[in-house]
């Protein structure tokens, strides 16, 4: 499958959620299968991976191909702690309302919210955010059609 989503020019989005699913992408890409840079998921809190906490996570970064471009991310109140880290650890973020469904207890969020409270928390840290055209270069990916 990999082979077939090279052939057709998709970079894909690894998504891993445990430090096993790290290894079996990095050797994908040692046999050649996913292209350079690869772009990594780093996904916590979900049942039976790794936990959304900041040794879990410095954990996955550590072992990342040094070229990689990756974000990282945590479900439900774990969403804007991760993203804070991911940012402090030097990844890109990732936030919505896939992954969080609040703004805070008991009370419902919209994309916008999460994603208004993303780029404050980002920016507070010393970050900056760019737009759809830079993402695209810093990920290697082509100009949409």
């Amino acid at each position: 499958m990999a082979g077939r989503l090279q052939e057709l020019g998709v970079k894909p989005e690894l998504e891993v959620f445990e430090l096993g699913h790290l290894r079996f992408a990095k050797q994908m890409l040692s046999e050649g299968l996913i292209d350079e840079p690869p772009m990594f998921q780093i996904c916590l809190g979900i049942p039976w991976g790794a936990e959304a906490n900041t040794n879990s996570m410095k954990a996955m970064v550590d072992e990342l191909p040094e070229n990689a471009n990756w974000a990282a991310f945590g479900i439900g109140r774990a969403q804007m702690p991760m993203l804070a880290q991911s940012a402090i650890l030097g990844g890109n973020v990732r936030v919505g309302l896939e992954d969080n469904l609040y703004l805070e207890r008991g009370v419902k969020a919209t994309n916008g919210q999460l994603v208004e409270r993303g780029v404050n928390i980002v920016e507070q840290l010393g970050g900056r955010i760019v737009g759809p055209q830079k993402a695209r270069d810093i990920l290697g990916l082509k100009q949409a059609s």
